[in-house]
């Protein structure tokens, strides 16, 4: 049966409590139509491969499962399924009666609060892109787990995108499909058997499905995921990393690596350390994540009757996806330096720098020291005496030797004043036979004193008094490249990228061997 009937119903405004003007967005399963404070979505009378919304009762069950996957996230956001009710008078949302269809009604937001809007004007931060990682951590824990192995699952991803490429040989933007299917099976046979223990232990669950910029909101200032892909319990079904993937692959083809870095930062880093050695996967679900993409837009392209319209688009998706399966070897990189001479915003800086993508971990002394606590935490001083201080060092080492196995670079951020944890840092690159760069960042005890009196919603909670212990204590014999660190964070970074176009020295005259 048609949906024009309901579909002029909507649009009419009459379903609305708002009498003012109604807006539609339509996509290829759905239309949303927006009135006042009040969101109406009606999924479309149409069938794909993948999803069927061929009848009224098919169409019901799609939106209470939309309702029931999103509403825990977004509660905010989701409010009930509606029918669409016939009477002779007319159509009516809601009450009893003859059933036309039926609407998903939402809470409506600001459409300048979608995530994909604020990339666009440049404002998505290091705060709210770890707010993003820490959000989607979050959904994952509590996503429901699933008993499945995890090398099918992403065997039956490339099976469908073979079979899909294939219909479009020869179309503009696809001359390097074969070079990546090719590249693609081999990281699928090498990790392979990880896919699979991780579906054992616990990382394979019932998650978004769909997480990229465009299905990310804030409200009250916290970032919230929305729209879960409901249509397929199968393609619902995949590694939490797969998921959180698909987001950095996003922001990594949007120009937004920085951004990727903290998303994945975060993301790891509430886990406590439960995801790090499944890094060595990323690269293949990066790939795969960019090569969907790329499928699609071919199919937009055909379904719109405009084949290599987007030729150009999905070039650049299998550019990304070939470039994802061929990083160079990780490497660890040290920044050091007292309280208040901007480690950690060199270390964010130059994160993007380094492969594999989306570029390297950072693992920060003041993050880690906070792990587990409220954001608004304040920490005793104590806390930076020299027992509690070792510790998490040591639990950064841990971390970071698990990460540089995987296959990814890491960044450690911390004073390192101790000689000896300098040289236990410098062991782990030695002991994985990688490259270990280093910097050091030197400034005045006048200028880092105003850093450390004027700081606001940083992380480290080091004052004055912890700096003067820091410069009593002095840093011992150095050998770490020395930046001047006294100008403005430009020329810090700047000199920071010419040591680091250099070949990275060895550091045996610190250490004991």
């Amino acid at each position: 049966m048609s949906q024009a009937d309901t579909i002029a119903f909507l649009r009419s405004g009459r379903a609305f409590e708002d009498d003012g003007p109604v807006e539609i967005i339509e996509t290829h399963g759905a239309y949303v139509f927006l009135s006042g404070d009040t969101a109406l979505k009606l999924k479309r009378a149409v069938t794909y491969d993948y999803m069927d919304l061929s009848t009224v009762e098919l169409r019901r069950k799609m939106l209470e499962r939309e309702l029931e996957l999103n509403s825990p996230a977004a509660p905010g956001i989701y409010r009930d399924v509606l029918p669409v009710i016939r009477a002779p008078d007319g159509l009516s949302l809601g009450g009893e009666g003859e059933i036309a269809d039926w609407v998903l009604r939402m809470w409506r937001f600001p459409a300048e609060n979608e995530m994909d809007g604020i990339a666009r004007r440049g404002e998505l931060d290091d705060t709210l892109a770890s707010a993003t990682g820490e959000a989607i951590a979050a959904y994952h824990r509590n996503a429901p787990l699933r008993d499945t192995s995890g090398h099918r699952l992403v065997s039956d991803i490339l099976s469908e995108l073979i079979r899909v490429f294939a219909e479009f040989q020869g179309t503009p933007g696809t001359e390097r499909v074969a070079d990546w299917i090719e590249a693609a099976g081999r990281q699928l046979d090498a990790v392979g058997s990880l896919l699979d223990a991780r579906g054992r232990d616990g990382h394979v669950r019932r998650v978004h499905g769909d997480l990229h910029l465009r299905n990310l909101v804030v409200l009250d200032g916290r970032p919230l995921l929305y729209d879960a892909l409901e249509f397929d319990e199968t393609l619902g079904t995949c590694d939490v990393l797969y998921d959180v993937a698909f987001l950095v692959m996003d922001l990594c083809h949007r120009g937004l690596p920085r951004q990727a870095c903290r998303v994945l930062d975060a993301w790891l880093r509430e886990a406590r350390g439960s995801e790090d050695s499944g890094l060595r996967a990323l690269p293949l679900f990066l790939s795969v994540r960019a090569a969907i993409r790329a499928m699609v837009s071919l199919q937009t392209d055909a379904a719109r009757a405009g084949p290599g319209r987007s030729s150009s688009e999905v070039a650049s998706y299998l550019d990304l996806a070939l470039s994802a399966l061929r990083p160079p070897p990780p490497q660890l990189i040290a920044v050091g330096g007292y309280s208040g001479s901007g480690k950690s915003v060199l270390a964010r800086a130059i994160a993007p720098e380094f492969r594999p993508l989306p570029g390297a971990v950072l693992l920060s002394s003041d993050l880690e020291r906070k792990a587990g606590l409220p954001h608004q935490a304040r920490l005793d001083q104590k806390e930076y005496d020299a027992a509690p201080r070792t510790a998490v060092y040591h639990r950064m080492f841990d971390r970071a030797a698990v990460l540089l196995a995987a296959g990814h670079s890491v960044i450690l951020d911390a004073t390192f004043l101790d000689p000896e944890l300098r040289c236990q840092a410098r062991a782990i690159a030695h002991r994985l036979h990688l490259p270990f760069r280093t910097f050091w960042l030197d400034a005045p005890p006048q200028i880092l004193k105003r850093r450390l009196e004027s700081r606001v919603g940083d992380a480290s909670d080091a004052n004055v008094a912890v700096l003067e212990r820091q410069l009593a204590a002095g840093h011992g014999t150095l050998s770490w490249t020395r930046l001047d660190a006294s100008g403005n964070r430009e020329s810090v970074l700047a000199a920071a990228q010419r040591g680091l176009s250099r070949r990275p020295r060895d550091l045996e005259t610190d250490c004991r061997t």
